[in-house]
């Protein structure tokens, strides 16, 4: 879903770097620092610690599981470092796309 529709270019435009900071994994809360008032900056600051949730976890639980997850590990890098780049440029672009698989969960509103 595009929730482009709900920001006002404005807003979009004051915002968008440092709501790509936002994915830099703990500075997700920088765009709620740097702009509290922004919806961009809050969809983009949810984005990015959905990242760094999903990061953690799946990093300490490939990390537990012997042979098999040492094996998956590198390759979830990889799925994370693509998540960071989508994250990043849609940012970047004034867009405001959910992030695939986790990206409609909410916990900045």
């Amino acid at each position: 879903m595009d929730e482009q529709q709900f920001y006002s270019p404005e807003d979009i435009e004051k915002s968008k770097v440092v709501s790509a900071l936002a994915y830099l994994g703990i500075l997700f809360f920088l765009p709620l620092v740097a702009y509290p008032e922004s919806q961009f900056g809050r969809f983009h600051a949810n984005q990015g610690l959905l990242l760094l949730i999903f990061s953690a976890a799946g990093n300490i639980i490939l990390g537990i599981i012997p042979v098999i997850g040492w094996i998956l590990l590198p390759f979830f890098g990889i799925a994370v470092l693509v998540y960071f780049i989508l994250g990043l440029v849609n940012a970047l672009n004034g867009q405001a796309k959910e992030l695939p698989l986790i990206g409609k969960i909410r916990i900045i509103k």
